[in-house]
């Protein structure tokens, strides 16, 4: 008897302890001739140009695919081998030919244009909305040559951001190297047992030192040796590029990003588009590429003065207290810690011994199930990794008691940095909330949250630094809105159609509770005494929380301009480091040096969908700050924020997705347009 594709099981959850890469190309490869055979079944002329007929037969069979591809991506990113890379490039080609072929398909694009807005709801009419447009960026209305050209580019580019990713990836495996325990003065003790139990299992001697970040960044901090750093600092920053040491030369970007601009701008003139920018900007919030320089630069110019303030206190420090006359890039971050202990009297590694991972989580579900009014509790379901934790979210009945509860959402929490996992934290949904046509049954969200912290050593649990329990609340606000959603058009749901510079805003937004006493006291608890950590020192934390916020705005404009103007006035054929040098001589403060590259591991604009697009985490942040400013308007005389304005924030926000514009949701919780104050306030620049 043949077995079950384990990768073609749409019952439930994935079977992600089942699912192999001999597994990936057979279930694609089905999905695909059902999906063909769907797309052809609702293009025939006598089936009926009727929203619900449509998404019965077409939606349902790509809904399968993507969640099954989605599935392999995943797998791709957090437990990626040799086998399965080959198998995922393999069905690459294929799935982007689908895609490509779907959006830009002119009789699926005729009986959209049929259907009667009259027979809509509220929620399928913004999708509607949404599906016209996007069959025109799809290329749709392109004829002949120019039609398969631009199909031919999406696989191009799909294929180059994805050899980009892995050459990322492993360049930064591929580094390591071995120190003495001298060689690590002042490197926090956690640190130095995870890579000395690193280098044991390789059966060498010292301390296996790698790039990724829980090693690389304490070390940066805390190592005094600066050798050290500067040896870790050019590897680091050189990773992926044409200035790589010689043995790692192989994972050079530099052709693919030339590559890359080239289809991108290619693409955007096809479609009638001066530049990537400027097509890029069309479904989102921002009008123009010309609006967000202008936001950038004003931006810029408002943190300027801070950001040459926290220099010249940099400088001043280096030279009175460390004898350094004249730093170097790789002296920076030790330099900032230093003088971060020396003015607020601690450090980092003090701080974490106060936020064991289970406490933090413990407290982040505490303040979510206050505020919006749902209870999360740890449910079972298989899993890529023994890490990977699962959990449910329900909401309560009040009129029929706590016993009765409603799933409203699943996700799985994978917390570790290991070997084989991409770098860096993210949200991915795995399904979407959705009113299903082929069943009617309401099929609940679920998301993956994936973040890169260290593990725990010595039996202990694994600490955070307040930067790691940052990063968790910004990537559980993504979390919230694709799973708190109450929409039930799959296309409008949660995360799906909300425009790209708003999708930072509910996570932002969540950041801000990791500094709020009433908030951090209650998730916090010393590994060692089990104390929650004491006031004074949450005072010196606030105290130093806008420490040098004006170099790291500055260096958030640097990346996003960069971005921008590599989209509008750059000719993909010329080098980037000179537009580069040009930016960070308009903006930056704080400059490496030109061997620097790193663009080459840039992946968020060349293999991450925020192309032309970074500057939505600082446009966001305008949005997230001031909604955050809603918050601090109601808290209450103990400190906690108020639970009605948290009623309003899942009610406009959180549970409203993409049905409406990003705009009308902040009008609708706020009352008006955002204005920048917030945020200047919260970054100690007003």
């Amino acid at each position: 008897m043949e077995t079950m594709n384990p990768l073609l099981s749409f019952d439930d959850l994935p079977l992600f302890d089942q699912i192999g890469a001999a597994h990936v190309e057979p279930a694609i490869d089905q999905l695909l001739t059902q999906a063909n055979a769907a797309l052809t079944q609702v293009t025939a002329p006598d089936f009926a140009a009727q929203w619900n007929s449509i998404a019965a037969v077409l939606d349902v069979a790509t809904e399968r695919l993507s969640r099954a591809w989605g599935v392999a991506s995943h797998l791709n990113s957090v437990a990626d081998t040799p086998e399965l890379r080959a198998a995922y490039n393999a069905l690459l080609p294929k799935v982007t030919e689908f895609y490509t072929r779907l959006g830009a398909d002119e009789r699926l694009y005729a009986k959209y244009k049929a259907i009667s807005a009259d027979s809509l709801n509220a929620e399928q009419r913004q999708a509607h909305h949404n599906a016209l447009r996007n069959f025109v960026l799809g290329g749709a209305e392109l004829q002949g040559a120019e039609r398969d050209r631009f199909a031919a580019i999406q696989e191009l580019q799909a294929a180059a951001s994805q050899k980009f990713s892995e050459n990322a990836l492993d360049a930064t495996d591929a580094f390591a190297c071995y120190a003495s325990a001298d060689e690590l003065a002042g490197v926090p003790a956690d640190v130095m047992h995870t890579a000395q139990a690193a280098a044991e299992t390789e059966g060498k001697d010292g301390y296996k030192l790698t790039l990724k970040m829980p090693c690389y960044l304490p070390v940066m901090q805390f190592a005094s040796n600066r050798a050290l750093r500067e040896k870790l600092y050019h590897a680091y920053v050189t990773r992926a590029s044409d200035q790589a040491a010689d043995g790692a030369r192989q994972f050079d970007n530099s052709g693919l990003m030339r590559q890359i601009l080239a289809l991108r701008l290619e693409e955007a003139r096809l479609l009638g588009y001066p530049n990537f920018a400027t097509l890029s900007v069309v479904p989102k919030m921002a009008e123009s590429p010309r609006q967000i320089s202008h936001f950038l630069r004003d931006l810029a110019g408002r943190a300027r003065p801070f950001a040459e303030q926290d220099m010249a206190d940099l400088r001043a420090f280096a030279t009175e207290h460390l004898n350094l006359p004249d730093p170097q890039a790789w002296d920076w971050p030790y330099l900032s810690e230093q003088l971060k202990e020396a003015r607020y009297a601690f450090n980092e590694q003090e701080v974490k011994q106060y936020f064991p991972l289970p406490t933090v989580l413990a407290g982040l579900f505490r303040i979510v199930e206050t505020l919006f009014e749902v209870r999360i509790r740890q449910d079972q379901a298989p899993v890529w990794h023994e890490s990977v934790r699962f959990y449910r979210i329900e909401r309560t009945s009040a009129q029929a008691g706590d016993q009765a509860s409603e799933l409203v959402g699943q996700f799985y929490l994978d917390p570790a940095a290991r070997s084989g996992k991409r770098g860096g934290a993210w949200m991915d949904d795995a399904r979407a909330r959705w009113l299903r046509p082929d069943n009617h049954s309401l099929q609940t969200p679920v998301a993956h949250l994936v973040c890169n912290f260290a593990s725990g050593v010595a039996g202990k649990p694994a600490l955070l630094t307040h930067d790691d329990v940052t990063t968790l609340f910004h990537e559980f606000g993504h979390g919230l809105q694709h799973l708190l959603t109450q929409v039930n058009e799959r296309d409008v749901s949660g995360i799906s159609g909300v425009e790209w510079d708003a999708v930072e805003l509910p996570s932002q937004f969540m950041e801000n509770f990791c500094w709020e006493w009433a908030v951090l006291k209650n998730m916090s608890a010393h590994v060692d005494t089990g104390q929650p950590i004491e006031h004074a020192l949450f005072d010196r934390m606030l105290a130093a929380k806008n420490y040098q916020s004006g170099l790291q705005t500055l260096r958030q404009i640097e990346f996003a301009l960069f971005d921008m103007l590599l989209h509008t006035d750059h000719d993909p054929a010329d080098e980037l480091m000179p537009l580069l040098q040009q930016v960070r001589d308009e903006v930056a403060v704080l400059k490496p040096p030109v061997w620097a590259r790193p663009a080459h591991t840039f992946s968020h604009i060349f293999a991450g969908g925020y192309a032309a697009g970074y500057y939505s985490y600082k446009w966001a942040e305008v949005l997230s700050a001031d909604a955050y400013a809603a918050f601090e308007e109601t808290a209450g005389a103990d400190g906690l924020p108020n639970v009605q304005t948290g009623r309003e924030f899942r009610q406009t926000v959180l549970e409203t997705g993409g049905s409406r514009p990003a705009m009308a949701s902040f009008k609708a919780f706020r009352g008006r347009e955002p204005t920048l104050d917030a945020l200047l306030r919260h970054q100690g620049m007003a």
